[in-house]
C-alpha cells in the first residue's frame, strides 16, 4: 500500500463502519443546513435590531438551557437508548426551523419571536449533544472514538464551508426565509440515517438505572479525575471567550469593514470553515490526544485569533481564518476525544454533557458579555479579549505540563 494510502486509511478509519458511514452522510447534509440557519438568524437579528447586544441575546438563548441544565441532557443520555433520543431532537429542530421560515414568510418575524424559538432550539440541544456525542462510541468503539471525533469535527465543519455560501446566495436572492426552509429539510437526512442502521452492529453500552444523587455524582467523578477537569476547565475558558464567532465575525463584516450584505461575513464563515477541516483531519490522522498537542493547540488558536484582530482589510481577515478554523477544531476535537477515552461507559453522557455545557453552554455568558464589550468598543477587542484568554489558557496547560502535573490516562502514545 502507497504511502498516500496509508495515510488515507488511518485518517477515515472510523468510516469503514457502516452505522458511522450512514451517520456522516447524514450530518454532512443536516449540518450543512445548520449553519445555513445560524448565517441567517445572525444577519436577521442585525436586519431587525441592528444591535451588537440583542445579537448576543439571541446567541446566548440558543445556549442557555445547556448553562442551565446540560447535567441532566447528559443524565438522559446515560438513561435511554442514544438513537430514540436522536430521533426526537432531530425532528423536533426541523419543526422549529420551519417555524421560524413560515414566520419570516408570513411577515409576523419580530426579535422577540427569534428568542423564543432560538431558546427553544437551545432545548432541544440540551438533549441533542450529549446522546450524539456518546452515540458516536457506540457505533465505532473506543479504538476508533479518537477518529471519529475528529472526523465529526470535520464533518461540522464541512458544513460551516458550504452553508454560509449557500445562506448568502439564498438570502441576497429570495431573503433569509429560505435558509430556514432548507435547513427543516435537511434533517431528513438525519432521520433517514437513523432509519437505515442497524442496530445488531451497535457495541452495548451501560444503560444507568434511575437512582437519586446521579448528577452529583457525575460531576464529582469528573471534578476527582484530572485528566477530565483540566480540560472541561480549559474549555469552559475558550468557550466562554473565545467561540462567539457567531457575535464576532457578523459585527466585523458589518460594522468594522462596513460591508452591506451578508457575502463577506459568509466568506469568513467558510474561510474558517477550511481550516477547520484541515485540522480535524489532523486530529483524526493523529488518532491519539496527548496534553502537549492540546496545550499547542490553544495557543495557536490564541496567536491566529489575535492575527484575525489586527487583520487591516476583509481580505487578511478571511486568509487568517484558515489557520485560526484550523487551530480551533483541533483544540476542541483533542479536548472533546481526551474526555471520551478517560471516561467510563456509565459516565460518558454525563462527561460530555459538562463537556457540552463548558463549550456550549457557556455562550449564554460570553456572547452577551462579548456583545457588550463590542457595543462600548469595536469588534476587534471583543476578539482580542477572546484571544488574550485562550493564550492564557494554554500557558496554563504549558505550565501543567512544565510541572509534570499530568494524569497517566494522558501520557504521551
Amino acid at each position: 500500500m502507497s504511502a498516500a494510502l496509508q495515510i488515507s486509511a488511518r485518517t477515515f478509519a472510523a468510516l469503514k463502519v457502516r452505522n458511522f458511514r450512514l451517520y456522516f452522510v447524514g450530518q454532512l447534509i443536516s449540518l450543512s443546513g445548520t449553519w445555513m440557519q445560524s448565517v441567517a438568524q445572525a444577519w436577521l437579528v442585525l436586519q431587525l435590531t441592528g444591535s451588537s447586544v440583542a445579537l448576543g441575546v439571541a446567541v446566548a438563548l440558543q445556549y442557555l438551557p445547556m448553562l442551565l441544565a446540560g447535567s441532566y441532557g447528559g443524565l438522559i443520555a446515560d438513561r435511554y437508548e442514544k438513537r430514540r433520543i436522536l430521533y426526537l431532537t432531530q425532528l423536533s429542530a426541523g419543526l422549529l426551523a420551519l417555524l421560524l421560515g413560515v414566520l419570516i414568510t408570513t411577515h409576523h418575524v419580530t426579535p422577540m419571536t427569534v428568542y423564543v424559538i432560538a431558546f427553544g432550539l437551545g432545548l432541544v440541544n440540551l438533549f441533542d449533544v450529549p446522546a450524539r456525542q456518546a452515540f458516536v462510541q457506540e457505533m465505532v468503539g473506543r479504538d476508533l472514538i479518537a477518529n471519529a471525533v475528529s472526523l465529526n469535527a470535520v464533518l461540522m465543519n464541512s458544513g460551516r464551508v458550504i452553508g454560509p455560501g449557500i445562506a448568502a446566495a439564498f438570502i441576497a436572492l429570495i431573503g433569509t426565509a429560505g435558509c430556514f426552509y432548507v435547513n427543516s429539510a435537511s434533517y431528513l437526512a438525519v432521520l433517514l440515517a437513523l432509519a437505515m442502521m442497524n442496530s445488531d452492529e451497535f457495541l452495548p453500552m451501560n444503560i444507568v438505572r434511575r437512582q437519586r444523587g446521579q448528577l452529583r455524582l457525575g460531576l464529582k467523578y469528573v471534578w476527582d479525575t484530572p485528566a477530565l477537569r483540566d480540560v472541561i476547565l480549559s474549555v469552559a475558558v475558550v468557550g466562554t471567550f473565545a467561540f462567539n464567532f457567531t457575535v464576532t465575525l457578523p459585527l466585523l463584516a458589518r460594522t468594522t469593514f462596513h460591508e452591506k450584505t451578508a457575502a463577506q461575513y459568509a466568506l469568513l464563515m467558510g474561510a474558517m470553515g477550511i481550516g477547520a477541516i484541515i485540522g480535524g483531519l489532523y486530529v483524526a490522522h493523529r488518532s491519539r490526544p496527548t496534553p502537549k498537542l492540546l496545550a499547542t493547540l490553544a495557543l495557536g488558536f490564541g496567536l491566529f485569533m489575535t492575527l484575525g484582530a489586527l487583520a487591516p482589510t476583509i481580505t487578511w481577515a478571511e486568509v487568517v481564518m484558515i489557520p485560526l478554523g484550523a487551530f480551533s477544531t483541533a483544540f476542541i476535537s483533542t479536548a472533546n476525544a481526551t474526555l471520551q477515552l478517560n471516561s467510563s461507559d456509565h459516565m460518558r453522557g454525563r462527561v460530555m454533557s459538562l463537556h457540552g455545557t463548558a463549550f456550549l453552554g457557556t455562550t449564554p455568558i460570553g456572547a452577551p458579555l462579548i456583545g457588550l464589550i463590542i457595543g462600548w468598543s469595536n469588534p476587534r477587542v471583543g476578539l482580542m479579549v477572546g484571544s488574550s484568554l485562550t493564550l492564557a489558557t494554554g500557558l496554563m496547560l504549558v505550565q501543567r505540563l512544565r510541572r509534570g502535573a499530568r494524569a497517566p490516562a494522558l501520557a504521551e502514545a
